[in-house]
């Protein structure tokens, strides 16, 4: 967890039971381990366009969109660690935002270029995306801001139902009887949580 006094916009959830002054606003930075990092810092600054701008206890710091928060990466050399391994605990992939299928398929190209088989673009019905591995193995993912998430249901309802792009519609049920059962606090007649 980090706290910075830094301004990011953010929409506070009212109904939280965790106060407003208090609650999360977002990513404020990634890291990377790496076994030989030169590959991975010499990519993020050709090819994607980061910049360097320091190190602290062995982490280089790079910033996209002039830094600060959800525009950091951090990459520490550790040449003797495991490669990470999917499955509970572990981060997938990183995910990075572009603006639109245009943005996408110009850094899809120059991935491409450094040698490093991004995928061709995937419908992932709310947004796009193209996935591929930087030097040091991390799998990142290129994904759009639309069409957005509000296609298929308001603003005021998201995450309320479980929503299916439409190709897992005819899984619903499978899908639903393999999910925990999870219930949302009860609101009060003025709508808040007691």
């Amino acid at each position: 967890m980090v706290e910075t006094e830094v301004p990011r916009p953010w929409v506070p959830w009212e109904a939280s039971p965790v106060p407003e002054e208090s609650q999360l606003r977002g990513m404020h930075s990634v890291r990377l381990w790496e076994r030989e990092i030169a590959r991975t810092r010499a990519f993020l600054v050709s090819a994607l366009g980061f910049e360097a701008v320091g190190e602290e206890v062995g982490w280089e710091r790079f910033a996209v969109d002039g830094g600060g928060p959800g525009c950091l990466l951090e990459v520490k050399e550790l040449p003797s660690e495991p490669r990470g391994r999917w499955g509970t605990g572990a981060v997938h992939h990183v995910a990075w935002r572009v603006k639109d299928e245009a943005e996408e398929l110009a850094l899809r190209a120059v991935v491409a270029g450094e040698g490093l088989n991004p995928t061709p673009p995937i419908d992932r019905f709310w947004f796009r995306s193209v996935y591929f591995r930087e030097p040091g193995g991390v799998l990142f993912e290129l994904a759009t801001d639309g069409p957005g998430f509000e296609r298929d249901e308001s603003a005021e309802r998201l995450g309320e139902t479980l929503i299916l792009p439409p190709w897992l519609e005819p899984r619903r049920e499978e899908i639903e009887a393999s999910l925990p059962a999870l219930s949302t606090p009860l609101k009060n007649s003025s709508g808040q949580i007691p």
